[in-house]
């Protein structure tokens, strides 16, 4: 089927929801996209109806399966092959059983057919397992957010992340663990939001590996970076140093303001070191796409050169950049580095774009002291 066709065709039983045999025909992952669509109109009470939809029509999808193998496995011809799954598939070939092979093959697709040893009874466990819908669990979630039920919605996410491994795009795990800091910091639950953030860092995705190995892994670059910032300057640092790794940038950049204001300034200061170098270096990759012999020499060259271009503007006010320079200043002061503290706010007190933090370093570089916060800023 053409693409254009086909877009046409969901699109039809996107309008029209309510016919019976649509209903029963569609999978799980429909149901699961017609909820997204209700969901990004605004029409969350029907959103929420297709998301459970969806989860309980994967649920029947793999009971059914399940079952089909259970009710093969209790003939005694099959009983006497034992729990090999090869005797199993051999059977098959002389043996029509349709709805067998067809589970096999959805099995085989989902779970790597080596983990499940040859065994009958792993088959059946990851049966079970397959059960579980993440993505359904975490747009429940998401509507009970919108709606205000911000601990209806935090089971939900929790629960999203317990089922992790079955999630269809394994990098959408880390989205689930920011909503679930998210909503401890909207409830002033710092211990689990610090808990929830550093495991973002140290080890949230599901093959084990952390998010951040660079900041787990590598301390002799992390202490030479600081070095570098702390005595030859911010320049000098955003020329030796970049680092692309956008989806922590959120987590680094919340700590550190977490930190600061909790009082650990030297603490803070290393998380909002990575948060600064992660934003400039998607600054600079974006102004060197724009105009490819752009060298970076200073702050103050790179704002010139990307100022007015929407889609930067766009993300320097997302990622709270300016905000960041400041509270990294902040830190680096409170952590005894008033030099490179200085040039940071130097550097904010020129940029008129900058609002209420110019405003700040500019009254932190007539008089300047270490801040004491009641909340996180």
């Amino acid at each position: 089927m053409k693409k254009g066709v086909l877009f046409c065709f969901l699109s039809l039983l996107l309008c029209y929801p309510g016919r019976a045999q649509v209903q029963a025909e569609r999978p799980y992952w429909f149901s699961l996209e017609r909820g997204k669509h209700f969901f990004r109109n605004g029409a969350y009470g029907d959103a929420l109806i297709a998301f459970e939809d969806a989860r309980r029509e994967r649920r029947s999808l793999y009971t059914r399966m399940e079952r089909a193998l259970v009710e093969l496995f209790s003939l005694p011809e099959v009983r006497r092959l034992g729990n090999s799954l090869d005797q199993v598939e051999r059977y098959l070939v002389d043996h029509y059983q349709p709805n067998v092979t067809a589970a096999l093959e959805e099995l085989y697709y989902r779970v790597p057919k080596a983990s499940l040893e040859d065994s009958v009874n792993r088959a059946l466990e990851q049966f079970g397992l397959l059960k579980n819908y993440p993505e359904a669990e975490y747009w429940i979630g998401e509507v009970y957010r919108v709606e205000g039920e911000l601990k209806i919605a935090l089971g939900q996410y929790q629960k999203a992340h317990e089922q992790r491994a079955f999630l269809e795009n394994p990098g959408f795990d880390i989205e689930i663990l920011y909503k679930i800091v998210d909503i401890h910091k909207a409830a002033q639950e710092y211990t689990e939001m610090e808990s929830r953030a550093l495991e973002i860092l140290e080890g949230a995705s599901p093959d084990g590996r952390p998010w951040d190995s660079f900041w787990t892994e590598d301390s002799f670059t992390r202490n030479a970076m600081a070095r570098i910032l702390e005595n030859d300057g911010v320049n000098r640092f955003l020329t030796l140093y970049r680092y692309r790794n956008a989806p922590v940038e959120g987590v680094h950049r919340l700590l550190g303001f977490y930190y600061y204001a909790s009082g650990r300034h030297s603490r803070a200061a290393e998380h909002l070191m990575f948060a600064f170098l992660i934003q400039n270096t998607t600054l600079i990759e974006e102004a060197i796409r724009n105009r490819y012999d752009f060298t970076f020499s200073s702050l103050d060259a790179l704002m010139d050169e990307i100022m007015g271009r929407p889609v930067l503007t766009a993300y320097i006010e997302d990622a709270e950049y300016y905000k960041t320079v400041y509270y990294l200043g902040a830190a680096l002061y409170g952590s005894g580095k008033a030099a490179p503290a200085g040039t940071l706010w130097a550097f904010l007190s020129g940029q008129n774009q900058a609002g209420e933090w110019r405003g700040r370093a500019q009254r932190q570089l007539r008089n300047p002291f270490v801040e004491r916060i009641q909340e996180m800023p």
